[in-house]
């Protein structure tokens, strides 16, 4: 059987909080490498070396890097495919599972990362999102289906997105409409999730002491 074990370079209290969500949800074998954001570990040169990019999460499997948050979930929830975190190739819900997370990636983030800046909008003609309402707008009509991104069935696009929402909230970027807080409290229920943020909560901890 080929090796699944996982080389994961995270941060406590970042983006790859979800990606040990999804660690947690996969029940994947992995070497843990804790950066501290404090003390600007993810721009030091043995970093860099890794990820020139400078960023959390990263992981490494088999000799192979993989960076982009998006990226790391897709390669993890195929990896460990038997937890039934991603739809196979030939699933009719194949399309959708991809469609959301490369949503988050090139729509929601950029519009979020506009709106927090207080950046001008480009011009409807030439942002790759469009506008932020657009982007809101979508996304909770497709969770007012509920009770995940693709109905009934939980898949690693919704760790992404009820992590981030989780947060985004929390900080002000995001509204709290009552499709999104039932969706944020839905997936923090998970033991999984909960599991991952005490450990992120218990690095954190150990960093700042």
């Amino acid at each position: 059987m080929t090796d699944r074990k996982i080389t994961f370079y995270h941060a406590p209290n970042s983006r790859s909080g979800g990606t040990l969500a999804l660690m947690e949800e996969l029940g994947a074998d992995f070497d843990l490498k804790v950066l501290s954001l404090k003390l600007n570990e993810q721009r030091a040169p043995a970093y860099l070396a890794i990820n020139p990019m400078g960023k959390v999460p990263a992981i490494v499997h088999n000799g192979a890097l993989v960076t982009e948050q998006v990226a790391v979930y897709i390669y993890l929830a195929d990896l460990y495919h038997e937890a039934g975190l991603a739809p196979a190739i030939g699933d009719p819900l194949r399309g959708p599972y991809l469609r959301w997370l490369a949503f988050y990636a090139g729509c929601f983030e950029p519009a979020l990362a506009d709106k927090a800046s207080k950046h001008t909008p480009a011009s409807l003609s030439s942002s790759p999102y469009g506008d932020y309402d657009s982007v809101l707008n979508t996304l909770v009509a497709q969770l007012e289906k509920g009770p995940y991104l693709l109905g009934e069935r939980f898949t690693a696009a919704d760790v992404l997105w009820g992590g981030a929402l989780f947060w985004t909230v929390n900080f002000g970027l995001v509204p709290r409409l009552p499709a999104i807080e039932r969706y944020i409290e839905r997936v923090s229920a998970r033991p999984a999730t909960q599991r991952a943020r005490e450990f992120d909560a218990r690095l954190a901890a150990q960093q700042a002491a």
